[in-house]
């Protein structure tokens, strides 16, 4: 049980949480969500003892151990297994004491070292680090032979083994790839004690949490139920209380219209006064916080002829390293595709050559001509000129295009005037990372290669860019651990493994399982699952088709509306023909997709 009383925290002069208080029960899994800057992080730093309080206080039950990533790794020369075993103090101390004991101590040590499972310590350590993305070649390296988001999931790691009755992760996910996050979220699952987590991910907020404890106007707000229960019932809070102040308007105008009539009449002097003290008296209904806006807005590219990008045979790497041998892939109009596959398969590599910055070892790389192709990724913000500002940036990257078109190709990313004139070294790494959205599209690129685009977005943010992706009109090749926005925005997989890159056979749930039994991670067999039908696999390959088109007729339809707009606005004879053949394209587009959506329901309803 964790009891937060009544606490004020103040950072410099800023006051984060005022007299804000909330009770945690004991195994609990609880979401922290707010705006970024809220004092979500704070709040961790305040529960672990490194922040102090105003007023209030912070009541743990007698004995109960906190765990939490640690920010630092100091131990460099250590091999990473035996970093994480020293994560169990007591077990470290305990074989520490083993080697002066006395023939009476002994007995007590080997007692104790039993009761806490000692002898499975290891084991269980190198589960959590295969889980988290390592081989087993790994374990006898020292850590300061990995680089900075390695070390993370070492001391991830070291968070997961250490016992604990509490544990805080802030941003978990942040370094992992898809399939650790897999992994991670089901290790969570099982997890005995209280969690309190902070993230971005509305999958795992979702899948893991049963309480939501949402930080607004210094507050906490407890919420029952995952993050999706938690907007739901805020959004019936801010009906409810945008009524209640409706109807509290209305009667002080009632109120104070008859004061205003008969104020001054002496015989309603006394009824008029009796009014005003009820305008006093009227406690005034404060709506809820607004909802922070957030937005993209990709620009619309120009139609290109299929295929955009075909390689035939072709092998990438760097010098002698082969990273990916017999690529024979085709990119079209409109696909939608998540890359999948662990850290280090060659997903990075695989975005390099497509987007045009890796050359290939041998094989031939097709391009459709005009391709202009958008590449994100996180390490870009290293390179950014830190003492400009997003405007001076842009304008360097589009000479001749005025200031006033330059602003507002930033504000379509959620750059506002005051942000475009900031230095870019104060931007926080979402703004930074909506930078790097307006300089990949400053071209109006047809292809959007997206490498872990969401890693320093808020919810609000991310759920912007899902909506901007979906009315975009290009198309996508997606790398991500978020398995929300995947779900919302890949039409089909490729699984990055052992060299090649292949369609994936299945829906994402099958990827998420394979991976579980392939790590063997599940503390009980699976049940056996019934014998499939012969045709089992032609009607999953069936239904993942018809979500595919299902996705792209929204798609093509939500086109198809902003291009009808478009004819009122046109003023030439020429862009009207032009857009009437853009238009005819896209209805032919449309109509052949639910042709083939038609075939495919055909087949289906057939076989079952």
């Amino acid at each position: 049980m964790i009891d937060i009383n009544d606490i004020t925290v103040r950072v410099g002069s800023k006051v984060l949480l005022d007299h804000a208080s909330a009770h945690i029960s004991d195994s609990q899994k609880v979401g922290l969500v707010g705006a970024n800057g809220c004092g979500k992080s704070t709040l961790f730093r305040v529960l672990l003892g490194q922040q102090e309080t105003e007023t209030g206080d912070i009541y743990f039950p007698r004995g109960s151990r906190v765990a939490t990533v640690a920010q630092e790794q100091n131990d460099i020369d250590i091999h990473i297994l035996d970093f994480v075993l020293a994560a169990d103090k007591e077990r470290t101390e305990l074989l520490a004491r083993l080697q002066n004991a006395s023939e009476f101590e002994l007995a007590e040590i080997h007692e104790r070292l039993n009761l806490i499972g000692a002898a499975s310590a290891e084991g269980r350590a190198s589960a959590i680090l295969n889980g988290l993305g390592f081989d087993n070649a790994d374990f006898h390296r020292p850590v300061g032979e990995f680089s900075g988001g390695w070390r993370m999931r070492l001391a991830l790691a070291a968070a997961l083994f250490q016992p604990s009755d509490i544990l805080l992760l802030d941003e978990p996910t942040n370094h992992l790839d898809l399939e650790a996050s897999v992994w991670l979220e089901n290790h969570l699952r099982k997890y005995a004690g209280t969690l309190l987590l902070i993230s971005h991910d509305k999958y795992i907020l979702n899948d893991l949490c049963d309480y939501i404890i949402h930080f607004e106007d210094r507050k906490l707000n407890t919420y029952s139920g995952n993050y999706d229960t938690f907007r739901r019932t805020r959004s019936m809070q801010r009906e409810l209380q945008a009524r209640q102040i409706e109807k509290q308007e209305a009667r002080r105008r009632h109120l104070q219209s008859y004061v205003d009539r008969f104020r001054y009449k002496a015989s309603k002097a006394k009824q008029a006064q009796s009014r005003i003290k009820m305008l006093e008296k009227m406690e005034v209904i404060a709506p809820l916080a607004g909802e922070y806006s957030s937005h993209f807005n990709f620009p619309e590219p120009a139609e290109l002829a299929p295929p955009l990008i075909t390689l035939e045979d072709v092998s990438a790497g760097y010098g002698d390293n082969v990273v990916l041998k017999k690529l024979s892939l085709r990119i079209v109009n409109n696909d939608r595709i998540a890359l999948l596959g662990a850290n280090g398969n060659g997903k990075s590599t695989l975005a390099k050559l497509l987007s045009g910055r890796l050359k290939p070892l041998s094989g031939t790389v097709k391009a459709s001509q005009k391709l202009e192709v958008g590449y994100f990724a996180q390490h870009q913000s290293e390179e950014l000129p830190l003492e400009q500002t997003p405007a001076e940036y842009m304008s360097s990257l589009m000479p001749g295009v005025p200031e006033p078109k330059v602003r507002a190709h930033l504000a379509s990313f959620g750059l506002n005037q005051e942000k475009s004139v900031t230095q870019i070294a104060r931007l926080s790494g979402g703004e930074k990372a909506r930078l790097l959205f307006a300089v990949m599209t400053r071209k109006a690129p047809a292809l959007l290669i997206l490498d872990e685009p969401t890693n320093h977005l808020d919810i609000e943010g991310r759920e912007a860019l899902v909506e901007a992706l979906n009315a975009y009109g290009g198309s996508v090749i997606l790398i991500t651990h978020d398995l929300h926005l995947i779900e919302l925005i890949a039409d089909d997989l490729w699984l990055v493994k052992n060299h090649l890159c292949k369609p994936y056979q299945g829906d994402l749930e099958d990827y998420k399982r394979s991976l579980l039994e392939d790590k063997k991670t599940a503390e009980k067999p699976e049940p056996k699952e019934p014998k499939k039908p012969n045709n089992y696999f032609e009607i999953k390959q069936l239904n993942s088709e018809l979500k595919r088109l299902e996705k792209l007729l929204e798609r093509l339809n939500v086109q198809r509306e902003n291009m009808e707009s478009r004819f009122a606005e046109e003023q030439t004879a020429e862009a009207l023909i032009a857009l009437q053949k853009d238009f005819s394209a896209l209805q032919k587009q449309i109509a052949d997709t639910e042709n083939l959506w038609l075939e495919v329901s055909t087949r289906l309803e057939a076989l079952t």
